[in-house]
């Protein structure tokens, strides 16, 4: 990499690796610790600068049996503890932190979709899913995701940010949509799709609350929104974005998705890739990934 001419690294940080009950409390891996310190040391001693990610799904599992994860509002405090752990351990040399990558990815395909971690429940069809509180567990492990962000946040700014002189934010993945059928039902549709992609972890992060089109078309007790004090914490709780672009897909609108009870339905979106016999774009190896 050093001889390609990079100048960054960036890598994630293994919960479980410095942590592997998951909380302080239950001790720190000093082994784990002494790897990120030397990949840290290696990086820049070869001129390039680490940009460093908290989490990239892979939770204890130590959390995820004794409280469900990101399904309760317990792991805002362990993920801030954890946070904290790398800040004081690696910030002198971090000057480029990201909480979350792909919370989307985390929350749409851990909850909903449910064929990746934590891989929640059983791909349902037929019968479509039902359970009201399956239902809304993509919703419920967006917001504390995101309170989990914003916590971490609040801390770097508060007891490290000023003396080791490193900016914070998080890293979402994103799909441009482009409306099926010139109509303004499409062009509406693919909004809304955008909305419930990248504006369900980029509005809280810039406005404090959820994006319209979520708010008018998401139940209310699937999707809880943030009070005054959580929008307060959450706005403006990013120095940068960082941005993880795949494809650009058709959305069109549909009243009544095939899709179980929850995130898949709510949107009323129905995404294509194929148009007149046309592709969106030249197909690549993964299947829904378009050029």
């Amino acid at each position: 990499m050093k001889n390609m001419g990079f100048d960054a690294y960036r890598f994630s940080i293994s919960w479980s690796r410095i942590l592997p009950g998951g909380k302080l409390s239950l001790g720190v891996n000093q082994e784990g610790v002494d790897y990120y310190n030397d990949l840290i040391n290696t990086i820049i001693d070869n001129g390039m600068k680490p940009y460093v990610t908290l989490f990239h799904w892979d939770l204890p599992y130590l959390l995820e049996k004794e409280y469900g994860g990101f399904l309760s509002h317990k792991i805002i405090d362990d993920f801030r503890d954890f946070a904290e752990l790398c800040f004081w351990e690696f910030g002198d040399r971090v000057k480029h932190w990201i909480t979350i990558n792909e919370a989307w990815t985390y929350c749409a395909h851990g909850y909903a979709s449910r064929y990746f971690p934590p891989g929640h429940g059983k791909l349902v069809s037929p019968p479509k899913l039902k359970d009201p509180e399956k239902a809304k567990e993509a919703y419920t492990a967006a917001r504390n995701i995101l309170l989990s962000h914003a916590a971490a946040v609040q801390s770097y700014r508060h007891r490290f940010q000023k003396l080791q002189k490193g900016k914070i934010g998080m890293t979402n993945n994103i799909h441009w949509f482009e409306p099926f059928h010139d109509t303004d039902e499409d062009r509406r549709a693919a909004r809304r799709a955008f909305d419930f992609m990248i504006g369900w972890f980029m509005e809280p992060v810039l406005t404090g609350q959820y994006p319209q089109n979520m708010i008018d078309f998401v139940p209310r007790e699937y999707l809880k929104l943030f009070t005054t004090k959580e929008s307060e914490l959450l706005r403006g709780s990013v120095d940068f974005l960082g941005v993880n672009y795949y494809t650009t897909w058709y959305a069109t609108h549909d009243p009544n998705p095939d899709a179980d009870e929850g995130y898949n339905k709510d949107q009323k979106v129905k995404f294509k890739f194929v148009k007149n016999g046309v592709p969106i774009g030249e197909s690549v190896r993964y299947s829904t990934c378009f050029l």
